[in-house]
């Protein structure tokens, strides 16, 4: 057996040869690895260990007869009975051997009895040095049982994961052949191991000298093996004059590596690390610990679990005075703190830097200096511990009755917060003590009947898997306890009672069948490890009750604390906080941004796209481009637009920032620092379709790129870290900016504005847009220093579109047909996302399989998908039923999460299903195959239908490359308005794209790219917008003559109006419509707030006026209206409530004839208006409207956004707005004003693009000049808008927006700059 031994890279030769003399092997190297020697120790260790052993070397907790005896328990021996049988088959007995001395073990086998039905099926190996104490053995960091046989002569042999150094071994059975009993055969392989041990008896160390008076050392190596019942003490400590210092000191059952590797300054602390590592590591049995450092790098190993971290300081050696100590701290002139406890326990194989100081002390070597009494043999203490394992565990012990008082005292260690530690009732029922948990503290309860005597409450935090004390007395009517041997933990009560002792001791919980009279236990039961038990000052002896001669229990293991931490290693990922109970683990997310048992999965989507694809709007977002990978999550912008997504990631330089007396010897850096780290911005850059970066340098006599062929003055790095010099517009490699592509530069001898060298303000802008070179991270500006020479710059957000994954599909045609991936590696965690989308009734989506393992992903029926996999402890299948067809054509999301917890599925938006895993097992998922997507290896069950968006632990599939490639798969998958259509809202209409889909929302009154946004403008007095249907008709009929006559036939029997408002003004105009006919509806706001619809459908009758009676609507805030007439009929809703019914009068015509024009504000063709209409009109409307539709058309929207060629005449002032904002707050945001005129007398950008942007002493005066005036019109406003609102002309009540930020994100969302800069479409420009 080769293994690599990483803990003795610095051993010298001699002490390699003398270790592999110890144990039996040879050495070798393979050379360097990582700064040192790897060496390899060639092992020959499998020796047979049992065959040779007599008949007393075995024992039993029972036989059948004395030809079962576990004498005979040989492999493939025939001897007595064929093997070992116990007298009862039941789960607490057990085969033991004595090896005669410890022992390396490396293998296991059984057999079942010879010839018969009793072999044992599980089992559990547990393994001592002393035959009192065992310890289990475990693997995957769980209690490992080990699957045993299925007959009774064949072999089932194990290579243990990791040998076994005891001298005493345990065969446990858990499971037998249900129709036999248990029997069984063993073996056990391994070879002789040998070590030098010394004992410490907490007063005592060693002390290791160095030949010099100090040593300085950039590498070190520590090697060692430790077993101790304290929790607490000094391991190992050196320190130096200059402040240095190392030291390993057991803290709480954990060890804690401290170092210091000095400084400058002397005593400095700058240069102080601790860590941590460990658990539960006073139990009493070996635990083996490494240090290796090399500078500044250590690995800290412990057990199984290895840290690795670097030192803080700035210098890279150790310097130690004098000696190291190992044990302990002997002398109080140490600057450490020398009230810390010495090491109480054993050492063995203590190696520092190849010396093996233990081999020294034992031939009492000069080097070596042994304070105190330190021995070279281990000495073991006595101490049975037991294990309450479940729920129904319980331990019944006799007592003394009728005495005058009690006293009891025991230890216990737990993770649980509540359970029954004691039970006694009193003699003669005359009271009843209960000393249990509740919430980690330790309460006493003594009561007689129903009455409370006494009730203590003591400690805090008990549960925290430590060794905790109770030493309870009662004497006469006086209860005392004293918690953790602690004077100043003592607690006292006075009952008014006589305490008398009763006969029973019920120690983690009562038995299932008693009655209440007898043990009450109402605190839940006991799950953890007790030890030391005395009932009047006499000691338990627990091997008695295991025997069954003393007391009596149930789901005990007796001799053996199988206490766990199973929080280390910390399952929780992401920064999780890992808390336990006995049997679990639970991980607090809180903080994390991630979700699940174990915090692995992303609360946020990884895009922008994918959030818009939610229906979601523009607005800051945290996306998680890796998904459940290490990255953290990221705030971004993203922009909605109607056409794109753009995901926008700022920076802390967006201004335009002037630049002089920079050179190429002494050139300007700018250094840009982004709302994200480069991991972060590179994983979300990888993610999109496309990415940009605008540049912009504005120049006068300042040169950018140079000539063609000479050195750049100015270049820029990105996340590659590499030098570029090309431009904006350009291509890498190509040193030109974008005017030098387009061959349109000022100068065509140059590649570049700038680099024209001329004595005026010009600029070359452009967009970066390789991905790789992205983002920008560095600009060099090289040539500002020469006379009349200036510069500017501005470097704009990163920016970028699309997600390439998102919509990434493959569209398998046969139910033969898949993709092959490689490997998938999930095996403690795995987090499998995809859409699908089918007609088929089943199929597999994925399958990926190992020697035993597997995990598979299928639609198991038209309802059904199942989520199933095996790990080793069996198939575990989680359902979820969808109450609706899913091979329905339609896009529908599965969601499989696997972890060492649990397992759960979700589809669509139906209930998160879940299964739990076992406490202990198997934990690793192991494959090995190829990933299947879309069928399976053995080419069944395949699925047919399209998987889009398909990411295994946060990393994308690429389908549509692999389909190309692949027979019966193409690449794609059309049909995403079928399930998608229905996110585009209020008309819009859906267009299928080849990756997803968008929204027309030209017919609608909305757009955006859902078409929700709604298109409002704010009327001033006088202001109309007028559509003309005549123009409308005409150009969509493409007729050029004669229209007047043509649409005096247009005949519209029926009527869709909707609109929405914000006035304070009544009488208003709301909506107006008239024919050529002389005919007309309208929509008018009363002088009282009112409602009131006007039809004129025969210009010989008198009009049809219904008024709603729905309040005052002249109030300030947004109302809806919708007006729908059929024939004579007209259905009125207004704010959503309930439709009210109208019918018009009995008319001969039901329609408007000969449609004319629409008007919104003003009726300016005021010649016939009913009297009314004319009151109303007077002002027209002055307020917001918002989202107008009649019938096909949106008369606003149109007037708004193609006004030069719309059929629509605006008079006055009309301003695009939002009708959620105050009225009374001038509309600024996404303005468009339609009466306008260009002042071209200022001045352009290239020409004086520094005149504002760049701060000049004149610009100062006139900016605080400027400032102080704003400052004075804002407060006369102030004041007149509080007088305005005090005489409750209007009132507003919408909610206002946080003034303030109270976080990072907060602030950033807040940031005016940030917030102009991702306005889609928005430019700069410098006057």
């Amino acid at each position: 057996m080769a293994k690599e031994i990483k803990g003795f890279r610095f051993l010298t030769s001699a002490a390699l040869c003398f270790l592999a003399e110890k144990n039996n092997a040879s050495f070798f190297s393979t050379g360097l690895q990582d700064g040192g020697l790897a060496w390899f120790i060639m092992y020959n260790c499998d020796n047979q260990l049992v065959s040779g052993l007599p008949q007393p070397a075995f024992r039993s907790s029972s036989a059948l007869s004395s030809s079962h005896n576990p004498g005979f328990a040989k492999l493939n021996r025939r001897d007595g009975a064929g093997g070992w049988s116990p007298m009862d088959s039941n789960k607490y007995q057990w085969l033991q051997i004595d090896l005669g001395e410890r022992t390396e073990v490396t293998a296991i086998a059984t057999q079942g009895r010879y010839g018969s039905s009793d072999w044992v099926t599980s089992y559990v190996l547990m393994f001592s040095d002393t035959e009192r104490n065992w310890k289990q053995y475990r693997q995957e960091d769980n209690t490992w049982a080990f699957p045993g046989n299925s007959n009774a002569d064949s072999v089932v042999h194990y290579k243990l994961q990791y040998s076994i150094r005891a001298r005493f071994l345990r065969f446990a059975p858990l499971e037998w052949n249900p129709n036999g009993r248990i029997g069984m055969r063993v073996e056990v392989y391994g070879c002789s191991y040998k070590s030098d041990m010394a004992d410490f008896d907490g007063r005592s160390s060693l002390l290791y000298r160095f030949n010099q008076k100090s040593v300085r050392t950039v590498k070190d190596m520590i090697s060692l093996k430790f077993k101790t019942l304290r929790s607490d003490g000094v391991v190992l400590h050196g320190e130096g004059q200059r402040g240095d210092y190392i030291t390993l000191e057991l803290k709480k059952g954990k060890l804690s590596l401290q170092i210091n590797l000095g400084d400058a300054k002397l005593h400095s602390v700058n240069g102080h690390t601790s860590v941590t590592l460990g658990s539960l590591l006073d139990d009493q049995h070996w635990h083996s610990i490494t240090i290796e450092r090399y500078n500044k790098q250590v690995n800290f190993t412990v057990d199984k679990h290895t840290q690795h971290f670097r030192t803080k300081g700035e210098v890279d050696y150790l310097d130690i005075d004098y000696e190291l100590s190992f044990g302990g701290i002997p002398v109080p002139g140490k600057s450490v703190t020398f009230l810390r406890k010495n090491f109480h326990g054993c050492i063995e194989n203590l190696y520092y830097n190849g010396v093996n100081i233990i081999d020294l002390a034992k031939r009492r070597k000069p080097q070596i200096h042994i304070v105190g009494n330190v021995t070279f043999s281990c000495t073991e203490p006595h101490i049975v511990p037991v294990t309450f394992m479940t729920s129904s565990s319980y331990l019944l012990l006799p007592g003394k009755p009728q005495m005058d008082g009690l006293s009891v005292s025991f230890q216990f260690r737990t993770w649980n917060k509540d359970g029954l530690l004691l039970y006694n009732e009193f003699h003669k029922a005359s009271g009843v003590l209960q000393i249990y948990l509740n919430k980690g503290k330790l309460r006493i309860i003594v009561h007689k009947l129903s009455w409370s005597q006494a009730d203590i409450t003591a400690g805090v935090n008990l549960n925290d898997g430590l060794w905790h004390s109770i030493n309870l007395n009662a004497r006469r009517n006086r209860v005392s306890i004293i918690l953790d041997n602690n004077a100043a933990s003592t607690f006292h009560s006075t009952i008014k009672m006589q305490i008398y002792s009763g006969s029973r001791y019920y120690f983690g919980g009562c038995p299932e069948n008693i009655s209440a009279a007898d043990c009450l236990n109402p605190f839940g039961t006991f799950e953890g490890c007790m030890r030391l038990i005395l009932i009047d000052n006499q000691a338990v002896d627990l091997i008695l009750v295991q025997q069954s001669l003393q007391g009596n229990f149930t789901d005990l293991h007796i001799d053996l604390c199988g206490i766990q931490d199973r929080c280390l290693p910390n399952y929780c990922e992401h920064g999780g906080e890992c808390s336990q109970s006995w049997s679990t683990f639970y991980c607090d997310c809180a903080g994390t941004g991630y979700t699940g048992e174990t915090c692995h999965s992303s609360l946020y989507e990884k895009s922008c796209e994918a959030y818009r694809h939610k229906g979601r709007m523009s607005d800051f977002f945290s996306i998680d481009p890796d998904g459940s990978g290490s990255l953290n999550p990221l705030l971004v912008y993203c922009n909605m637009t109607e056409d794109k997504t753009w995901t926008v990631t700022q920076h802390n330089n967006t201004e335009l920032t002037k630049v002089q007396g920079s050179s190429s010897g002494k050139p300007h850096l700018v250094h840009l620092s982004y709302t994200a780290n480069t991991e972060q911005l590179q994983a979300m850059i990888n993610n999109m379709d496309y990415c940009e970066q605008e540049v912009s340098y504005h120049c006068r006599k300042s040169r950018l790129l140079n000539t063609p062929n000479g050195t750049p003055f100015t270049w820029w790095i990105g996340r590659t870290n590499e030098k570029q010099t090309y431009w904006g517009g350009s291509s890498p490699g190509i040193q030109k900016c974008a005017c030098g592509l387009e061959e349109s530069c000022l100068d065509t001898k140059y590649h570049c504005n700038c680099d024209a060298d001329r004595d005026e303000w010009t600029n070359d802008t452009g967009f970066l847009s390789y991905k790789d070179h992205l983002p920008l991270t560095q600009l060099v500006i090289g040539d500002t220093n020469r006379t009349d020479s200036e510069a500017a710059y501005r470097l704009g957000p990163l920016r970028c579109n699309g997600d390439n994954n998102y919509w990434n599909a493959a569209s398998f045609n046969t139910k033969s047909s898949y993709l092959h991936f490689p490997t998938f590696h999930g095996e403690l965690s795995a987090d499998i996302t995809f859409f699908f989308k089918t007609t088929a009734a089943s199929g597999v989506f994925l399958e990926n399989l190992g020697i035993k393992d597997f995990i598979r992903i299928e639609l198991s029926s038209p309802v059904e998908v199942l989520f199933s996999f095996d790990v080793g402890n069996g198939p575990l299948v989680v359902a979820v039923a969808s109450p609706s067809q899913l091979n329905d054509n339609q896009w529908h999301y599965v969601k499989a999460e696997r972890n060492i917890k649990a397992a759960s599925l979700r589809v669509d938006h139906l209930p998160r299903k879940a299964g739990e895993g076992p406490a202990d097992g198997h934990i690793h998922l192991q494959l090995n195959s190829q990933l299947f997507v879309g069928g399976t290896a053995s080419r069944q069950k395949g699925f047919v239908g399209c998987i889009r968006a398909l990411q295994l632990n946060g990393v994308n599939l690429d389908l549509e490359e692999r389909a190309k490639m692949t027979p019966g798969v193409k690449p794609g998958c059309p049909g995403h308005c079928t399930s998608y259509g229905n996110l585009c809202h209020n008309g819009g209409r859906c267009i299928e794209k080849h990756n997803g889909y968008s929204c027309n929302c030209t017919p609608s009154a909305y757009d955006g790219p859902f078409c929700k946004k709604a298109v409002s403008a704010f009327f001033e007095v006088g202001t109309s917008l007028i559509y003309n249907f005549q123009e409308f008709y005409g150009i969509a009929k493409n007729l050029s003559a004669h229209l007047s006559a043509i649409y005096m036939d247009k005949t519209v029997s029926t009527e869709n109006a909707a609109f929405s408002f914000r006035t304070t003004r009544a009488p208003s105009i709301l909506l107006y419509v008239d024919t050529y006919h002389e005919e007309y509806f309208a929509v008018i706001l009363m002088q009282n707030g009112s409602l009131q619809i006007r039809y004129r459908l025969d210009n010989d009758k008198e009009p049809d006026i219904f008024s709603l009676e729905g309040g005052n609507l002249a109030d300030g805030h947004l109302h809806s209206v919708k007006i729908d007439r059929e024939g004579p009929w007209v259905h009125v809703e207004i704010d959503h409530f309930h439709t009210m019914n109208y019918k018009l009068s009995s008319v001969s015509d039901t329609a408007l004839n000969g449609l004319k024009s629409l008007v919104l504000g003003k009726i300016v063709d005021t010649g016939d208006l009913d009297q009314e209409i004319f009151n109303a009109n007077v002002q027209g409307f002055v307020g917001c409207l918002s989202s107008v539709q009649f019938n096909w058309i949106a008369p606003l929207k149109v007037g708004l956004r193609n006004f030069s060629s719309a059929p629509v005449t605006v008079k006055g002032d009309l301003v695009e707005s939002d009708c959620r904002s105050s009225m009374t707050t001038e509309p600024v945001a996404m303005t468009t004003t339609l009466s306008f005129t260009v002042d071209h007398s200022k001045p352009t950008e290239e020409e004086e693009p520094l005149q504002n942007a760049v701060k000049s002493d004149s610009a100062v005066i006139g900016g605080v000049i400027a400032i102080v005036i704003f400052v004075i019109l804002c407060i006369f406003a102030i004041t007149g808008r509080l007088l305005y609102q005090n005489k409750g002309a209007y009132q507003n009540n919408e909610p206002k927006r946080t003034e303030y930020a109270e976080n990072a994100d907060a602030a950033l969302k807040n940031n005016a700059n940030y917030q102009d800069s991702v306005s889609d479409g928005k430019k700069e420009y410098f006057i």
